[in-house]
């Protein structure tokens, strides 16, 4: 009998990701423990409460609403994009390679700004929760240099094992604050339960401006969603879904979050009880309402929010760096997956070497991990990511009209158009209201707000030199290439073309 060889499939390219890894839950849980619920709440949404008082909750549903229209146009773009470039690939196709290089950088930075921020935050915390359970004290550098070979080690096994640790510890999280809350009106609150958050009078507060301000940096990640589309299952399916759920999700739970600690400390009083304990609010009212236990038990979530935060982002800036390798504007050795897991293993490693040197470095320096290596990185990044959504909104409406398919796309322009205005509205507030995020005055919040700028510059004058003098990798900007055309045809050029 004669054997028949089986026709052998031809080996994964050594960039190739690894596909079909992800369904729309497990991208949800990336976007959402990438925003860390937990940490924004009890670290942050108290700041919220002491600038505006009752109008907070609304806030959070203000600047989900924003987010949504943003991501409607968004969306809207994905299929004529492919590849895991988000920003970098919208804003190349829409506002051209130059801009769209120095999206791609700004990407990388403001990424690797939030998460290396992050981890001073999570030192503290850790360092907070170990004293309080163990009474022991360990220095907060040794706890942050602990937290990167951790996230390193999670994130080199593969995306889809990411995922099962995200939902994991996602779901911990969201329970912790849903038992406080419903405790709170289960009893009643302090003075019976009150809707006058949601009147005119408290949404238009004075203090609402900076409180839209803290509520816009609560979201960012969601827009990572597209990050992942080269391991989707049916990303054409997932990708939206995954992105409206996250948005949505965030949107109702930090409203109804907020609102509970109105009610846990009356509408008269919660103003005053946030600005006197910002960092203890949150653990105030469950012992309160839950009990000492669950005070614990919060402490301890809080790290792993953190955590779950970091894993999420890891994962998003290695996709990007790996995006840029392919197309040669960052070193070609990044531009490698692992051999079995299908990780962007070297981009991992070179994310977690500059983590523990800029760590390492604030540490030397004797810097406040909370109040230097926190508030300084974490500021430019949100502000980064929101001149990215704003660009991408842009470019969005830009790369309709030029194909001429904006009949085709009508609601996904009209909302990118939207998006664009209300970005710039809510980049403005974020601007203006800069001493809320960075807790510093004067020169250091115009060199942090000038830091943006001052990249986006660069990297476009970057991609003018590379046009002059480096045609081959500026062709390739974008993560286009020879399949641009076949990507980003419209069904009206389409078409035309039969």
């Amino acid at each position: 009998m004669t054997q028949i060889d089986e026709p052998m499939s031809a080996p994964e390219p050594e960039s190739a990701l690894r596909a079909n890894a992800l369904g729309a839950s497990g991208i949800a849980f990336m976007v959402v423990a990438a925003a860390a619920p937990l940490t924004v709440m009890a670290g942050v949404a108290p700041l919220a409460l002491a600038v505006g008082g009752v109008g907070a909750p609304v806030a959070y549903l203000g600047a989900g609403a924003v987010f949504a229209v943003f991501a409607v146009g968004f969306l809207a773009m994905t299929r004529h994009v492919g590849g895991v470039g988000a920003f970098y690939s919208y804003i190349t196709l829409g506002l051209g390679k130059a801009l769209g290089l120095a999206a791609g950088i700004l990407a990388v930075l403001s990424y690797n700004a939030v998460m290396i921020g992050v981890y001073g935050l999570m030192a503290v915390q850790t360092q907070a929760a170990i004293e309080r359970l163990l009474h022991v004290h360990i220095e907060w550098w040794v706890l942050a240099l602990a937290a990167i070979v951790v996230v390193l080690a999670i994130g080199r096994r593969g995306v889809d094992v990411g995922a099962k640790i995200l939902g994991v510890l996602l779901v911990f999280e969201t329970a912790i604050l849903l038992v406080l809350a419903f405790s709170v009106l289960v009893q009643g609150g302090a003075d019976g339960i009150e809707f006058s958050s949601f009147t005119p009078d408290a949404i238009i507060s004075p203090g609402m401006g900076g409180i839209l301000a803290i509520a816009f940096a609560a979201f960012m990640g969601f827009e990572s969603t597209a990050v992942y589309r080269s391991e989707a299952r049916d990303p054409n399916r997932t990708i939206p879904r995954a992105t409206y759920c996250a948005v949505g999700f965030m949107a109702l739970f930090y409203c109804f979050i907020v609102w509970s600690i109105v009610q846990a400390f009356g509408d008269r009083d919660v103003q005053a009880a946030a600005g006197g304990d910002i960092a203890g609010l949150f653990f105030t009212a469950i012992e309160k309402y839950v009990g000492l236990w669950a005070s614990d038990v919060m402490s301890v979530l809080i790290v792993t929010s953190a955590l779950a935060s970091q894993i999420a982002f890891h994962n998003a800036i290695n996709r990007y760096t790996l995006s840029l390798a392919n197309d040669g504007i960052l070193p070609r050795w990044l531009d490698h997956t692992h051999p079995v897991f299908k990780s962007p293993s070297r981009a991992g490693l070179l994310q977690t070497v500059v983590a523990a040197v800029v760590v390492s470095a604030f540490a030397l320096a004797g810097a406040d991990p909370y109040y230097k290596l926190l508030l300084l990185l974490n500021t430019p990044g949100i502000i980064g990511l929101l001149v990215l959504q704003l660009l991408t909104s842009i470019a969005v409406v830009a790369y309709f009209v030029r194909k001429k398919a904006v009949s085709a796309e009508r609601i996904g322009v009209i909302a990118a158009a939207i998006g664009a205005v209300l970005l710039a509205g809510g980049t403005a507030l974020l601007i203006k209201n800069v001493e809320l995020l960075t807790l510093a005055t004067g020169i250091t919040n115009v060199l942090l707000v000038g830091s943006v700028g001052v990249v986006i510059l660069a990297g476009v004058a970057a991609g003018m030199w590379c046009r002059s003098h480096r045609p081959d990798v500026y062709a390739a900007i974008g993560g286009f290439g020879a399949q641009h055309e076949a990507i980003t045809t419209t069904p009206h050029e389409r078409e035309s073309q039969i």
